[in-house]
């Protein structure tokens, strides 16, 4: 197998930096481009990003803590519907087994 060619692009709309195989078309690697330095921004606008951040990775975690006891509610109510039904129709019978079948 020889090297394969690769190529650095920019995008020009989002100016992310990607690699490219030549041979193939097929993109390597991408970087997302960089965002500013941070200059112009003071102290009590990163803060109240900070706190919003917060809020959001709160607001997703109450929301998984809520699904989590849901979900346990829903397969509790499935494991009794299930057991409903295999009391409503017992099998008198044992299943075949594999090698019962030669």
């Amino acid at each position: 197998m020889g090297k394969t060619r690769k190529l650095a692009l920019r995008c020009p709309d989002c100016q992310t930096h990607l690699v490219v195989d030549s041979k193939t078309g097929e993109v390597l690697s991408h970087r997302p481009a960089q965002e500013a330095s941070g200059e112009g921004r003071d102290f009590d606008s990163l803060l109240a990003g900070l706190k919003e951040q917060k809020d959001q990775a709160e607001d997703i975690f109450d929301r998984e803590v809520a699904a989590l006891k849901d979900h346990d509610r829903l397969m509790d109510q499935k494991f009794e519907e299930a057991l409903e039904r295999a009391r409503e129709s017992p099998d008198d019978e044992p299943p075949v087994r594999p090698f019962d079948l030669d």
